[in-house]
């Protein structure tokens, strides 16, 4: 029994007090002070309101929101509670629209929702008289007008424990666990769903290549409403890991220094703000230590596991004692693993990183597949830079031949939500979910990702454009926060520019240039220039038909609330050309 492996979603927790409880298993930072869960004490809060759901007539599936606007232990203590009751959860992502909020629950028809804090109360109260199957909201936090979630797990005492053990008995592994609605760049969202087995069988296999022992630490800030971090949760419970949840992405980097975690997860833009954050420290630097810098860079930068001459290797060794222990202790100085997904890593990053002996285990995986299709193996230990390694156990991928990557596996998704018209679109008639991303297959299984298809592009000359890697390399420069290469059927391909702000800041006080406004300083000449003399280097790497040719500079922040990017920080390009049409047809004219 004790080494009896999860079925179902909320045997995790389950698996964890039998095998490895913790005291800090769950960790929420309030008011500035962490709050810790211990495995059981988890467990009885989540029978508690498990309790109170069976006390407010909750029915095996039906469906209950979860929204916060931050990770939190809240929020898997109402995802336990919600599995173990037989129903189906529905998390939402917080920054999404009112329509969208009014469609979803509409769509799952929820029947409660348990959320944050007093904004996003207001803005499903502000939709609850158009949503007739909603009953009622509870908040995590003391909100006038909204009732508690406290007096859900309260007025319940032992009452329905008997109740529960039956419902917890008789769940299936094949039955429907949970609802995820893709935050689309267009269109009405589509219901993944994904069941018990779905996401536990991820799970299992994803924990298989986490190089951490039973006492470590995990950092998690990634919403746990995307599956991405919540199965890292999950892997978390599996593997003895405790889990600590950041407040908010501008706190990453004191959380880091006060949990000093063997693992956290993270996004490509993340670590290239990160990386930015160490190189302009570097550029600040005089003398030999500057000098000391950037040798070691350059070493990074040549970096591979094998096939270098011992004395490069004996220098990186040098390098990564007196350079790169410092980027490892702002890191928190324990970290074994980053998980990197949602997007393509920047090669070059990757191999730096490597370089400087930070194990970047870079995955792949959509929210339809639970969510991993396929991780990097830890460094030194079957680890391919430039790949996002092999397929988890159970999983095959192979490609179409338009080079589709394809894929079939327990984790592929039982299809969307009352729509088998678009489940079929993306389902082969021998089972293959079509991932709608092109890759290579390489010798040994690992997979190596091109592009987005649905992204790439064709101008009117009839060349095809593949915009995500163009991109990662322009955001090479420390003067690009965020780009979008984009042209479809026009002469040429144009580049859109969010100009890294703080860094132009510093850069203009360097230049004696009065710095009044983010939207004004864009127009400086002087700026405008500097950018673009960035934007041709980057230009060259490229083929003559894939260089941009002109460039509009937004006068915006690009950010998740404001619509460009999503939860995970990739382009939503639709929303950007709409958001900016202005300014990129004018880049056509003349």
């Amino acid at each position: 029994m004790a080494n009896e492996e999860p079925k179902r979603l909320f045997d995790f927790a389950y698996y964890a007090l039998r095998n490895h409880p913790r005291p800090d298993a769950l960790n929420t930072k309030v008011k500035g002070e962490w709050h810790s869960l211990s495995t059981q004490e988890y467990i009885d809060k989540a029978e508690s309101l498990a309790r109170g759901l069976i006390e407010l007539g909750v029915q095996p599936g039906d469906k209950i929101a979860i929204i916060s606007t931050n990770n939190r232990t809240e929020w898997n203590i109402c995802d336990q509670a919600i599995l173990s009751v037989g129903a189906i959860d529905v998390p939402v992502y917080p920054t999404i629209m009112p329509e969208d909020y009014e469609f979803i629950f509409n769509d799952a028809e929820v029947k409660y929702c348990f959320l944050s804090d007093e904004d996003l109360f207001k803005k499903v109260d502000a939709i609850k008289d158009k949503v007739p199957s909603l009953k009622n909201i509870y908040s995590f936090e003391p909100i006038k007008g909204c009732d508690s979630w406290d007096n859900v797990i309260m007025s319940t005492k032992e009452k329905n424990q008997t109740e529960l053990a039956s419902r917890m008995k008789v769940v299936k592994p094949e039955e429907l666990a949970t609802l995820i609605y893709t935050s689309g760049t267009t269109g009405t969202p589509k219901g993944v769903m994904l069941s018990h087995n779905n996401i536990t069988q991820n799970a299992l296999a994803a924990s298989e290549r986490l190089p951490v022992d039973p006492d470590a630490k995990g950092l998690s800030f990634l919403p746990l409403c995307h599956s991405y971090e919540r199965v890292l949760v999950y892997v978390y419970m599996k593997t003895g890991v405790g889990t600590y949840y950041a407040e908010s992405l501008e706190t990453i980097g004191d959380n880091l220094r006060e949990v000093h975690p063997e693992v956290f997860s993270a996004v490509p833009r993340l670590l290239e703000k990160v990386f930015d954050r160490i190189m302009n420290k570097g550029k600040g630097l005089t003398g030999v230590k500057k000098i000391l810098f950037f040798w070691a860079v350059g070493l990074a930068e040549k970096y591979e596991h094998e096939g270098k001459s011992s004395l490069y290797y004996f220098q990186l060794k040098l390098a990564r004692k007196i350079i790169f222990s410092k980027w490892k202790e702002a890191l928190g100085g324990k970290v074994l693993a980053i998980a990197s997904g949602a997007a393509a890593l920047n090669p070059k990053l990757a191999k730096i990183f490597a370089g400087a002996g930070v194990n970047i285990q870079e995955g792949y995986g959509l929210t339809e597949t639970s969510p991993v299709l396929s991780v990097n193996l830890p460094t030194g230990h079957g680890h391919v830079l430039g790949t996002v390694g092999t397929p988890l156990t159970g999983v095959e991928l192979k490609l179409d031949t338009d080079g589709e990557i394809l894929a079939k596996g327990p984790n592929v998704m039982m299809g969307y939500y009352g729509r088998p018209d678009l489940t079929a679109e993306v389902m082969t008639e021998d089972g293959w979910f079509r991932t709608g991303d092109i890759g290579e297959i390489l010798d040994g299984g690992y997979l190596r990702i091109t592009d987005r298809k649905k992204e790439i592009f064709k101008t009117s000359g009839g060349k095809y454009i593949a915009p995500q890697n163009m991109e990662n390399v322009f955001k090479e420069s420390p003067f690009i926060e965020q780009c979008m290469v984009a042209g479809e059927n026009e002469k040429f391909p144009v580049l859109l520019v969010q100009a890294n702000f703080e860094f132009l800041k510093n850069w203009c006080k360097i230049k004696n240039i009065d710095y009044t406004t983010d939207e004004k300083i864009i127009q400086n000449q002087m700026v405008i220039d500097r950018i673009q003399k960035e934007i041709d280097l980057k230009n060259e790497s490229f083929a003559k038909w894939e260089q941009v040719k002109k460039t509009y500079l937004s006068p915006d922040l690009w950010t998740i609330p404001a619509g460009h990017l999503t939860p995970t920080m990739k382009l939503r390009r639709k929303p950007i050309l709409s958001m900016y049409s202005e300014g990129y047809e004018s880049l056509f004219k003349n």
